[in-house]
């Protein structure tokens, strides 16, 4: 099978690694040379991690990188593709662009899915035209090649033979299903973490606990790999304060953003990409 992967940021290349691991041909497309070799960077560190803890042998992790390819040109990435797998930023407009050229280069027989963790899957698919029908909600989750979960959601357009095929993909790649049946802000997932994320912070800034505790008791309390806050740290705060402000609009206001949160965005506390959120880092990204 060949998977084109657009998009090698976390999400991007750990999607081509899972897919690569499991025998498929993959590539990763992204606007420059620059971030080709910052996904093939990560994708090199990350299957290190796999050989040091001889879940992979050397020879096996070499089969895997060489499988993957890495090219700025569109055209390029999606001529034989059987699976399409767009991971740009979460950005609708930015989704929308990328999915007008995916309409008109992609084959006719590839699945279509969109990773995202809550944007409308709908609205991302009005790009594609009469092609709607065929995109699909491939959500991964951070980071891929760790975690066991895949969420699939239907379009309001989505047919159910697409859904299907999506599900059987990320079954494919090793991963357990979930279906999101109606294209509700947050999906299954997002919706329901959001909320306990956001009450893990009014706990800290209401001095309830320290950070770490909080993060502690989640972990031990609930199997939790990583705590709330933490994890909010890795996949960046400033990308919270929007996913949360787009969930309040759909749902209410019991997802309405503290004041603590929006002042952490404001002064570019966003987390290890910073060197500061709900922690402090030192220039390895390892907690201070």
């Amino acid at each position: 099978m060949n998977v084109a992967v657009l998009g090698g940021g976390i999400m991007g290349n750990g999607i081509a690694q899972i897919a690569a691991t499991v025998g498929d041909d993959a590539v990763v497309r992204d606007i420059d040379k620059t971030a080709l070799e910052r996904a093939r960077s990560a994708i090199e560190t990350s299957l290190g991690r796999f050989v040091k803890k001889e879940r992979l042998t050397a020879e096996e992790a070499e089969a895997v990188l060489g499988r993957i390819g890495f090219t700025t040109d569109m055209e390029a990435a999606l001529r034989g593709a059987d699976v399409v797998i767009e991971a740009v930023p979460e950005v609708l407009d930015l989704k929308r662009s990328v999915w007008q050229t995916v309409a008109e280069l992609a084959p006719a027989h590839a699945l279509l899915g969109t990773n995202t963790s809550q944007l409308s899957i709908t609205s991302i698919a009005v790009a594609l035209g009469k092609q709607a029908p065929r995109l699909v909600g491939t959500h991964f989750f951070n980071p891929p090649v760790m975690m066991r979960l895949c969420e699939i959601i239907a379009g309001t357009e989505t047919t159910p033979e697409e859904v299907q095929r999506a599900a059987e993909f990320g079954r494919h790649v090793g991963k357990e299903v979930v279906v999101c049946r109606k294209d509700s802000p947050g999906f299954i997932t997002s919706r329901a973490y959001a909320i306990l994320r956001l009450e893990c912070i009014r706990m800290l800034e209401e001095g309830i606990a320290s950070a770490e505790d909080i993060d502690t008791a989640l972990k031990l309390g609930f199997n939790f790999p990583m705590g709330p806050l933490e994890l909010g740290d890795m996949n960046g705060l400033d990308t919270f304060l929007h996913a949360v402000t787009g969930l309040a609009e759909a749902h209410g206001d019991r997802f309405r953003p503290t004041v603590g949160l929006r002042n952490m965005v404001a002064a570019n506390r966003l987390g290890r990409k910073t060197g500061a959120g709900f922690y402090d880092y030192d220039d390895e990204g390892r907690k201070v």
